[in-house]
């Protein structure tokens, strides 16, 4: 089956976010959201997320998903709104409590906070499936950039959030807690090996140098020949060496403490006090 793919391409954090609709039906997921965020001012904003949504009413269609592909470092999600607006179960990765686990500590979140993943509707493992009206939706397990990351096999389409981007853009960091190169060097491999018309569809477009458009969409052959990072065949041991030394040169995302903060609680804001403010934390050489 091929399914009709919307995307939605939020400049400010780089993201690319999906509605997936099956060809005849009204069923669909949205892959990846975008609350917009400004981390000056600490407002946000749904702008990005009611682009979905009048897309989504425009074409009549039936949000049965409203998927994660890991917990994001450079943008907050805005699966609640979606949810609030449209319906749909809030899915990730099982391996999110790790996450949960990690986090929970780094931002002192004490034993109020669950680490059980119990703040999403579902949590799947490598080789669960599901359904998106007609459509047949298989999981990959696909660390590397995080232990929670997952591929979404949706058709003839891969949606691999950050392992892997544009060809000429390259793979996924691995530097965050309990990422690995070995390890997506792996997950890489699993995506290559589906068959080499597979729709890829990665999660951030950067504008490689001498690419003047954003792009989002490549295929599996096209990665396997092209990608600067992991194609040609490249070894284990020269990806890993050149992934962990790009790694060593790059900053923290300019978002990554607001969004880890609520990307871990499936885009819920953390409580708020007696006043009804609400409250992120700042916590300072952690990470």
């Amino acid at each position: 089956m091929t399914p009709i793919i919307k995307a939605f391409f939020d400049e400010a954090t780089n993201t690319v976010s999906y509605v997936v609709h099956e060809p005849q039906g009204s069923a669909c997921a949205i892959i990846d959201s975008v609350l917009d965020f400004d981390h000056a001012s600490g407002r946000t904003d749904t702008s990005s997320a009611d682009a979905i949504i009048a897309w989504i009413n425009d074409q009549a269609l039936d949000v049965q998903w409203i998927l994660e592909s890991h917990v994001h470092a450079d943008h907050l999600s805005a699966a609640p709104y979606l949810q609030e607006k449209l319906g749909g179960k809030v899915g990730i990765g099982a391996k999110i409590t790790e996450i949960q686990d990690t986090f929970g500590k780094v931002f002192n979140e004490g034993t109020e906070f669950q680490r059980d993943g119990s703040q999403f509707d579902a949590l799947f493992t490598e080789g669960d499936s599901f359904h998106i009206g007609q459509m047949r939706a298989d999981v990959m397990h696909t660390p590397g950039h995080t232990p929670a990351c997952m591929t979404y096999v949706i058709g003839d389409a891969a949606f691999v959030g950050d392992t892997l981007f544009m060809p000429d853009f390259g793979t996924a960091r691995c530097d965050f807690p309990g990422g690995s190169s070995e390890m997506l060097y792996a997950s890489i491999q699993r995506i290559l090996a589906l068959p080499n018309e597979t729709r890829v569809f990665v999660g951030h477009d950067y504008k490689a140098p001498g690419r003047d458009q954003y792009s989002w969409e490549t295929t599996v052959g096209e990665q396997k020949a092209l990608n600067v990072h992991i194609g040609h065949g490249r070894s284990i041991e020269d990806f890993t060496g050149l992934r962990d030394a790009r790694d060593a040169t790059l900053g923290m995302p300019k978002l990554i403490l607001p969004s880890l903060q609520i990307n871990m609680r499936a885009g819920q804001m953390p409580e708020p006090d007696d006043q009804g403010d609400v409250f992120l934390k700042l916590p300072l050489n952690k990470l």
